[in-house]
């Protein structure tokens, strides 16, 4: 590999790299994420090495396994370039057709495109499916069109341009006054503007000095960083070595959960691949710049999220944060200046100074800008990462990007912010999604989770399960974490099991508080949030839980109970076949009856009743109806006889 050692000859080798590409040249490109891998993404690249192979099209046809595409629910994912054909769902069966009719006939297979869940419309092209056509992909862009274990497919889109830029066209305070004005804030959750925290290390008098990327990503459901670190690893590896030559540090760590090794291992080749040429390393770019990077695995504690546990574990310690008497920019990792930002923050960076504050800020609000990626998950009909402008409506990324909610089912709310978030209601859908508008709201934008809930979800549940994660992951450092999550986890769990009791609830307030303004971190500071959150838009499920002894959305098992209608009931012995704990009595043409006393509240029965009979019900705070006798439950052509 050729080592640069201008900007001038990073120019020459792009043009030499680019030469070589022709943009019409049919290529298949197959999302080869850690989600896609999941569902079979290896075996599907096999098979279409294979089946190319076969049919003589090596020399016809490019095959680029980039990193996610980011509508993981649907992949594999592969778009046939230069068409923009995207097929989904793909199985190694699938590929001979997809070679045979597709490549080399131009026919379209009908059974793989999306199919619009609205008007059942088929759409052949990527960038005309919703969940892609409503988003502004200005990061996640880039994922499809690069291998990310190749540093000639980045350096072909213009990658370190930015770093040349810096190094040859700006001084370190001219590079820091364009982030200034581009207004980045951190988009690890604190929402922190990027540049004045870098100003404060840059400031500081000493010559050590170090950049961190937090890739330390451990909420439930949400996979944002990893993705970006492995698909396109020299965007956050640029942005990082021009954060280092702004504040004047020398090394730099990428901080990463040792459950990613696909994330670990592209990052790793994506370091020696820029140290072989010249990015990073001694001169680099043949400046007298020099800067190097070291990746830590961690060991996947959630509170090393928080930027002072993180340089704790880095230091070799066990990862409990630390109080932040003075800023960890100003005294950080082995109390040396240190900027730490998280995975998305750095890759941000090369956009900025490539395109210009100016074009940054034309993306988002007016405290919030540029566009946020957002792991969209739970009772929603499109499932993934998404990348949408600041100050796009909530109601936006959930019915055009996500698609509405699952079954046709009606919205409840949506938990922004991870563990530590809170969770809105219907009738703030139209709230703008920016870093203080969240905030004022009673949630936040924390690193970019998005769980939407349906009317079947208990909210009091939310909050208990949140509160058990949370209390799962406390470092035990301070009190009021430690012990006051604790105790609102506690409340909570029986309330709901139906032992909740009048004075719970401004019991659970002041814990609440309590924890938010002392707890040491923020993992304590935030973590009253899913009570508080759901309290505030949702007591009334909190007040039949205590007062009534019933959950409304029917959830809570010690809270519900199941029956049969015997009027509904068609003897189709459904659920007598699959209830685990036999408490199904009835037979052929006998209508049946629920054993309470076995029951297990599993939901088997309620999941299988065929939704043309509906016979089977929950109830909650009343009683369940006495069975009719033995008897009377013959059934003769679909009606009840005695």
């Amino acid at each position: 590999m050729p080592r640069i050692n201008s900007s001038a000859e990073l120019e020459k080798l792009r043009e030499s790299i680019l030469s070589k590409i022709d943009p019409n040249k049919r290529t298949i490109t197959l999302c080869s994420g850690t989600a896609c891998h999941a569902t079979g993404s290896k075996e599907v690249a096999s098979s279409i090495e294979e089946e190319i192979s076969k049919q003589g099209l090596s020399d016809q046809v490019d095959i680029r396994k980039t990193g996610c595409h980011g509508f993981c629910e649907r992949g594999p994912i592969i778009v046939i370039q230069p068409e923009g054909i995207c097929y989904l769902q793909i199985k190694p069966e699938d590929v001979p057709e997809i070679v045979s009719q597709t490549i080399k006939q131009n026919q379209i297979l009908e059974r793989l495109v999306y199919v619009d869940s609205v008007n059942e419309e088929k759409i052949i092209h990527e960038t005309e499916i919703p969940f892609y056509k409503n988003q502004q992909r200005l990061l996640f862009g880039n994922n499809i069109k690069i291998d990310p274990k190749s540093i000639e497919a980045y350096l072909a889109l213009g990658g370190y341009s930015a770093l040349a830029k810096v190094l040859f066209q700006m001084t370190p305070e001219q590079v820091l006054e364009e982030v200034k004005k581009a207004n980045l804030r951190g988009r690890g959750g604190g929402g922190f503007p990027a540049g004045i925290k870098w100003e404060g290390s840059r400031n500081a008098p000493d010559d050590t000095k170090y950049v961190i990327v937090n890739a330390d990503e451990g909420d439930p459901g949400a996979y944002m960083d990893r993705s970006l670190l492995e698909g396109n690893p020299h965007s956050v590896l640029e942005g990082l070595a021009i954060g280092a030559y702004t504040i004047g540090a020398r090394e730099g760590y990428i901080y990463v959960r040792q459950e990613y090794p696909l994330a670990v291992e592209n990052v790793g080749l994506a370091i020696k691949q820029a140290e072989e040429y010249g990015f990073l390393g001694e001169n680099i770019l043949g400046s007298n710049f020099k800067f190097k990077v070291i990746v830590h695995q961690g060991a996947g504690a959630f509170v090393c999220g928080e930027s002072t546990a993180l340089m704790t574990a880095l230091e070799g310690r066990a990862g409990e944060p630390r109080p932040k008497y003075i800023r960890s920019n100003i005294k950080g990792l082995w109390e040396k200046p240190t900027v730490l930002n998280n995975v998305e923050t750095w890759a941000n960076i090369p956009l900025i100074i490539n395109e210009g504050a100016d074009w940054f800020t034309q993306y988002g609000t007016e405290t919030s800008n540029g566009t946020k990626i957002f792991s969209l998950v739970g009772k929603i009909n499109n499932t993934g990462l998404v990348e949408v402008p600041m100050g796009m409506t909530l109601r936006d990324i959930i019915y055009k990007v996500g698609g509405g909610i699952h079954r046709g089912r009606k919205f409840k709310a949506v938990q922004t912010g991870g563990p530590s978030g809170g969770c809105l209601p219907d009738d703030l859908l139209d709230l703008q999604v920016g870093f203080d508008e969240l905030t004022q709201a009673g949630s936040m934008m924390g690193s970019g989770g998005m769980i939407v809930m349906d009317e079947d979800t208990c909210m009091v549940d939310v909050a208990r399960y949140f509160l058990e994660f949370l209390t799962d992951e406390s470092c035990g450092k301070c009190v009021p974490c430690r012990e006051g999550v604790r105790q609102m986890l506690k409340i909570l769990t029986n309330i709901t099991q139906g032992k909740g009791k009048d004075g719970d609830i401004e019991l659970l307030e002041e814990l609440g508080e309590t924890a938010k303004e002392i707890s040491l971190c923020a993992l304590g500071q935030t973590a009253p949030n899913p009570f508080l959150s759901t309290l505030k838009y949702f007591k009334d499920e909190y007040e039949a839980h205590i007062k009534g002894k019933k959950c409304p959305a029917l959830y809570c098992k010690e809270l519900i109970a199941y029956y049969i209608d015997p009027e509904k009931c068609q003897a189709c012995m459904a659920c007598l076949k699959k209830c685990p704990s036999d408490a199904i009595i009835g037979g052929k043409k006998t209508i049946h009856v629920i054993d309470q006393d076995k029951c297990t509240k599993c939901n088997t029965c309620f999941d299988v009743c065929p939704p043309r009979f509906n016979a089977v019900k929950k109830i909650s705070g009343e009683p369940v109806p006495s069975p009719i006798p033995e008897e009377e439950r013959i059934i003769a052509k679909g009606s009840k006889e005695k």
